[in-house]
This record gives structure tokens, C-alpha cells and sequence, in this order.
């Protein structure tokens, strides 16, 4: 089976020995998309402006880099969201050639986008994304970070998301949970993999991680707030 990547350099060669300039542009700019999403995001941006795409038979801009870009609906709305985030909040950037000037990561910028809840301004019917609340200082430095020093999203992740994501009470008890059920998990397989343990041995360790996931999975909840099984024992212990 051939690959995407595969099967963009094939589209291209075809393209250049006599096909639709406008065509070839932008899906030179799909096989580039790892080295700059930004490129990648003003071709789209002017082709669903020009609708060019009719013109090769498809009846919108998702359907055309679904099938021809192979690029995901999801991505494709992350890439002209956070084009629409540069060019209201940081205009300046477009102008950065990657090499002087870095670009920020398209993972930073559509975390930025995410907090400032930012609409696309191309598209008057998309949604806008929900604003997470935090103080106008709190986003001026977000914004700086991003725009200003190209910060890492892993970066971006460790100084905010305690402020737009705080966790609730609880939720660290959860993750734990969910970590000692991946493990349990792990381990029930690794069991019945592993050479030289016999059957009744596997079939009793499995038996108990099956249990253990049982339990586990009582106390789990995926909002995150006390099970039923949880609160009950928290009520016994009170009583008592």
C-alpha cells in the first residue's frame, strides 16, 4: 500500500508535466507541510477563497484535502484557526522566514487560539472555539510566549494549564486509577505471553487482574468526581 507521502510526490511529478498550476501549487505546499504548516495554511486559506477546487471535481475544501491531501478534517480546522489566530493577534509573524525569525509551532498556536477562543475570520459560520477564562495579564503572556519566542507547546502546557485547567478535587486520584489499571491491564498480558509459566498459574493471575479491574473500574469516573462506591466508604468512615 502506497502512502500519502507516496502518493503527493506521485500527484506532483503528473502535475508538473502539464496540469493545473494552482493545483500543483498547493499540493507542493501539502508535501511541505511538516517544514512549515504556516505555508501550507495561507494556500488553503487562498484556495477556499478562489474555490479552485470545483474545478478539480470536489464540492468543498474538506472533501478536496480529505481525498487529494489526505489530510484529516481536524487538521485541517486546526490549520485555519490558528492562521486566523495570526493574522488578528500576531500579523507580524507571516512576515518570519522560519530562519531569522522562527515560527511558532502550529501545536502552540492553536493552544493559543484555544484560550483566546478565536473564530476563524474567513469563515462567518464556523464556530468559535470557548475562551477559557483567565486574566488579561495571564494572555498578554501566553500571547508573548508564543508569538515573541516561539515557546515550545510542552512549554506552553507546564506554565497554563494550571491556570485555563485547573484541576479539580479528586482528579489526581483518578489519574492514578486509571495509571493502576493500565498497568493491571499490561500486566494480564504479559502473563499470558511470557514462556514458562503454566496454565493455572496464567489463569489465576489473570483471574486476579480481571478483579482488580473491576474494581478499579468502580472507582473510576469520567468527570472525574467521587463513585458511588467511593462516597459510600467516605460516608462509613464519618459514621465510624
Amino acid at each position: 500500500m502506497t502512502t500519502g507521502h507516496e502518493q503527493l510526490s506521485a500527484l506532483i511529478e503528473r502535475l508538473e508535466r502539464g496540469g493545473d498550476g494552482e493545483r500543483l501549487d498547493i499540493v507542493q505546499r501539502a508535501q511541505r507541510f511538516k517544514r512549515s504548516w504556516l505555508e501550507l495554511a495561507e494556500g488553503l486559506a487562498k484556495l477556499r477563497k478562489s474555490r479552485a477546487y470545483e474545478r478539480w471535481g470536489y464540492s468543498d475544501l474538506h472533501e478536496y484535502c480529505q481525498k487529494e491531501l489526505h489530510l484529516k478534517a481536524a487538521t485541517i480546522d486546526k490549520l485555519m484557526l490558528s492562521y486566523g489566530a495570526l493574522r488578528t493577534h500576531a500579523p507580524e509573524v507571516l512576515k518570519h522566514d522560519g530562519l531569522a525569525r522562527e515560527i511558532p509551532s502550529l501545536e502552540s498556536v492553536d493552544y493559543f487560539s484555544r484560550a483566546l477562543g478565536v473564530r476563524d475570520p474567513d469563515d462567518e459560520s464556523a464556530p468559535a472555539r470557548r475562551r477559557l477564562d483567565a486574566p488579561k495579564a495571564v494572555l498578554e503572556e501566553l500571547r508573548s510566549a508564543v508569538f515573541d519566542r516561539a515557546a515550545p507547546v510542552g512549554e506552553l502546557r507546564k506554565r497554563f494549564d494550571p491556570i485555563f485547567r485547573p484541576k479539580r478535587e479528586g482528579d489526581v486520584e483518578q489519574d492514578v486509577l486509571r495509571k493502576t489499571k493500565v498497568l493491571a491491564e499490561r500486566l494480564a498480558e504479559a502473563v499470558q505471553a511470557a514462556p514458562g509459566i503454566t496454565d493455572k498459574r496464567v489463569a489465576r493471575v489473570v483471574a486476579m487482574v480481571e478483579a482488580l479491574v473491576r474494581d478499579l473500574d468502580e472507582l473510576l469516573d469520567d468527570d472525574g468526581e467521587p463513585s458511588k462506591r467511593r462516597k459510600a466508604k467516605e460516608q462509613e468512615e464519618v459514621a465510624n
